[in-house]
């Protein structure tokens, strides 16, 4: 069946101060030795792009057309109704269906690329902004608004509310969702009270569950947690924030989180890793993720009941894990630390301060960078290595990765 799929591309104007875009994940890490880069600093796109929140323009998807809906070569962004390259993106939303884009070409402007993103919504004034599957949150300096994604006439917002400005909030930016007295969810109620006690730095939300980052650099988590995402040991579900007790006296620095799965890292650029894994989405060893592989590599040996790649004696000495309930700490490259991480529904990507990308997790659409439909164990994308580039910056939409590269001698100056 052929479904028509229009550019989907919308361009709002708006006019900001020195805030930007934040980032999907609410994790925002500056690479050690790193300047300003300004329209240097470019951004790439690979993975579910069934809705052209990637690669925009007019295309076609019927079952033989995998190569727009399926991107694995990581691909410079576009958005603007010139096809221009979002040179000067400063930071970026992403969702499942779509993408939501922060420029500074010429003036300042929101992109938004993707499912019904052609449709009137103007921001002028907008300081930062979260992208859903049926709401737009937008922050102004004075308020926040939610926008319906589902209606075709966007005329007034379905929802706002007015900011307090205190004498502690008046310099500091918003983060979304994070505000001043709480934070906004992306569906209603979109207000959501916080004790002023957490004294709240960051934070990221999963399909069920929400992850806090302290000014002390200490982490809480609450909601469902039957998946171990919330990091306490058990599987039980908190209805109120909770200090992970795992990583109290370190000092935590960044968070993110995927459908069920939790990741944080330290001031030391250490990887703390919790949660379904499934997928392997959290870099250890997934009797799902090998039955696969072994299933691609002989699917006449495969048994989909049980594990058969090892020898008997060797088998037995194997862990897998399918849920883990509390932090583990998760080694990437022993040479580099680890300085922005993403989160996917179900897949992770870390930049190191080599300036390296790792992804692993789910990859059927192409969202870890190379060909492989899931991995227990990270592994570097080498497009931009190949490519003499420098990954600075990452953000996860549900089934894609989003990086902002830098040329290694722009990097290196």
């Amino acid at each position: 069946m052929l479904v028509s799929r229009g550019a989907f591309i919308l361009v709002v104007s708006i006019i900001v101060g020195a805030q930007n875009l934040q980032e999907a994940t609410t994790c925002r890490s500056v690479c050690p030795g790193t300047v300003s880069l300004g329209a240097r600093m470019r951004w790439f796109g690979f993975g579910f792009n069934a809705f052209g929140q990637i690669h925009g323009g007019d295309f076609a998807i019927d079952d033989d057309t995998t190569n727009e809906v399926k991107l694995i070569t990581p691909t410079q962004l576009t958005c603007h109704v010139d096809g221009s390259c979002c040179k000067k993106t400063s930071g970026l939303r992403a969702s499942w269906s779509r993408r939501a884009s922060l420029h500074s070409n010429g003036g300042r402007c929101l992109c938004l690329a993707g499912f019904k993103a052609a449709s009137g919504i103007y921001g002028t004034g907008c300081t930062d902004a979260v992208i859903g599957e049926s709401f737009l949150i937008l922050a102004f300096p004075d308020r926040i608004e939610s926008w319906d994604m589902d209606n075709d006439e966007k005329k007034t917002p379905v929802w706002s509310m007015e900011l307090k400005t205190t004498s502690d909030s008046a310099d500091t930016p918003l983060n979304l969702p994070l505000i001043t007295d709480g934070y906004i969810a992306i569906k209603p109620p979109f207000y959501r009270p916080l004790s002023p006690h957490l004294k709240a730095t960051r934070l990221a939300m999963g399909a069920e569950h929400s992850v806090l980052l302290s000014a002390s650099g200490a982490v809480y988590t609450w909601g469902l947690g039957s998946h171990g995402q919330l990091g306490h040991g058990g599987l039980s579900s908190e209805e109120q924030p909770r200090v992970v007790e795992a990583l109290w006296g370190m000092t935590m620095s960044c968070i993110a989180t995927g459908g069920w799965h939790t990741v944080c890292i330290s001031d030391g650029g250490d990887l703390y890793v919790w949660g379904w894994n499934e997928s392997g989405q959290l870099g250890l060893p997934s009797r799902a993720v090998r039955q696969a592989q072994q299933h691609q590599s002989s699917p006449a040996a495969a048994d989909s009941s049980s594990y058969t790649d090892t020898p008997e004696g060797e088998k037995d000495k194997e862990v897998f894990i399918s849920i883990q309930a509390f932090p583990a700490l998760l080694d990437i490259t022993p040479s580099c630390e680890v300085t922005v991480v993403g989160c996917g529904s179900r897949h992770t990507a870390a930049v190191t301060s080599a300036g390296d990308l790792y992804t692993w997790g789910w990859g059927q659409y192409g969202q870890l960078g190379y060909e492989a439909s899931c991995s227990d164990e990270p592994h570097r994308v080498e497009f931009f290595t190949k490519q003499q580039m420098r990954v600075v910056n990452v953000t996860c939409g549900t089934w894609n990765t989003f990086a902002a590269v830098v040329k290694e001698e722009v990097a290196a100056s």
